[in-house]
């Protein structure tokens, strides 16, 4: 178990972060093919924004399930090692979930779960003492990857974000919507309204909103060519999502365009209690790994509320730890608060 000796730290209140901790295996890179042809990562959303978090100075736990075995206390090794309370980890099941993923490729590319089966997907409603998990908890995050998993694990993240509504805990969520999940019968639509509904910050893209919250979408945006068609949209998007969900104050969007040559173009919005946002425009040729990046953005949005940053400050180091994650081999950032700051400063 991870202990904190610093008492001012102590005594904050802590940001909770609930999913699935994930061993990711991707082919190595360079000469190192030779010795080892594979290498593991430590991921999973929930645990990447966690680590962010930590490194930023945010009191964080983590809470996930895992089997009792010793890779698991070498992967718990790892978040104490990062500074992230591990109290709220369960042990039980038999497997850890993996995922193999293509160096540098795109999340929608080179991509395989391994996910069936594993301790957190089998996790059932009732299980989780909520009111000890959330005592000491003033914000919960959460991502759309859990309840995509089945049924009873989108039963859980009902019972997690109405514990914490009913305790007055910030909730936000990242809708991260992947196609290789949601196979259990159920359409996103049909789950994920009724968790948004508990949620007050809301983090993903026109198009995965379309997906999993039924919002409208233009099928033509991208003939359009145009960045002010982009940033019109998200503020359609933003605005619907508000309108339908009282709880949700702010919503962010975020955009990221490969173009030739592997350009990579970067930038986002923040919608915050009826007040646009807009990011500088982040390029780049080349990243060393995409995998990340959206966690990275959330754990900058948590940061700069959490420290009741302005609404456009809390934006640009978001977009610039996000940016700057791009550029970071693994799936968890390792970027300190200076790195992003000096990053956000050199594009602003």
């Amino acid at each position: 178990m991870y202990f904190c000796c610093n008492p001012l730290i102590m005594a904050k209140k802590k940001v909770l972060c609930f999913g699935e901790m994930l061993l990711r295996i991707s082919p190595a890179a360079g000469s190192a093919v030779q010795k080892q042809p594979m290498m593991v990562y430590v991921g999973g959303a929930e645990a990447n924004v966690a680590t962010a978090l930590a490194g930023w100075n945010v009191p964080v736990k983590y809470c996930t399930v895992l089997p009792d075995n010793f890779m698991s206390r070498h992967m718990m090794h790892y978040l104490e090692y990062n500074g992230i309370y591990t109290s709220s980890v369960l042990f039980a099941g038999k497997r850890i979930g993996l995922y193999y993923l293509e160096r540098g490729a795109d999340l929608k590319g080179n991509m395989v779960y391994d996910r069936e089966g594993s301790a957190f997907s089998e996790l059932k409603p009732g299980t989780i003492d909520w009111d000890r998990v959330l005592a000491d908890v003033s914000w919960f995050n959460f991502s759309a990857i859990s309840p995509a998993l089945n049924q009873n694990v989108a039963d859980v993240c009902l019972e997690a974000v109405k514990a914490a509504a009913q305790k007055g805990i910030t909730i936000s969520v990242d809708l991260n919507y992947r196609s290789r999940l949601w196979k259990y019968g159920k359409a996103p639509a049909e789950i994920m309204p009724a968790l948004v509904e508990y949620c007050n910050v809301v983090m993903g893209n026109i198009w995965s909103a379309n997906t999993l919250l039924g919002t409208s979408i233009d099928p033509q945006i991208h003939d359009k060519k145009s960045k002010q068609a982009y940033l019109d949209h998200a503020a359609l998007t933003s605005a619907e999502i508000i309108q339908r969900f009282p709880n949700c104050h702010t919503v962010a969007n975020t955009y990221r365009f490969d173009g030739n040559a592997n350009q990579i173009l970067y930038y986002t919005t923040l919608f915050h209690e009826g007040k646009p946002y807009h990011s500088p425009e982040f390029s780049c040729q080349g990243v060393a790994d995409r995998s990340g990046s959206g966690d990275c953005f959330m754990g900058g949005l948590i940061y700069g509320f959490y420290n009741q940053h302005q609404p456009q400050d809390i934006l640009n180091y978001a977009t610039a730890a996000a940016f700057g994650k791009l550029q970071e081999i693994g799936d968890a950032t390792g970027q300190d608060v200076l790195s992003v700051s000096l990053l956000e400063g050199n594009q602003g």
